[in-house]
């Protein structure tokens, strides 16, 4: 009766996406000689790390924004 629709539906969504999706990474170190792909600590030297994130003690912590007066120079 008809063509299926679902395989129109998945080529168009892999369409939309353009350039490389952006990996999170993981909580903590796993201290691995290899670093993974995901480690916090080579995702810092690399500068992919997102903002609003820092490592510490080979673990991964959100940075405070200071809120407070500013000097007027």
């Amino acid at each position: 009766m008809g063509t299926s629709t679902k395989a129109g539906k998945k080529a168009g969504k892999k369409a939309g996406k353009a350039g490389k999706v952006a990996r999170l990474p993981k909580k903590e170190c796993c201290v691995s000689r290899t670093k993974c792909n995901r480690c916090p600590l080579r995702m810092l030297k690399e500068g992919t790390l997102p903002e609003g994130y820092t490592v510490k003690k080979r673990k991964l912590v959100k940075v405070k924004k200071k809120v407070g007066k500013q000097l007027a120079a």
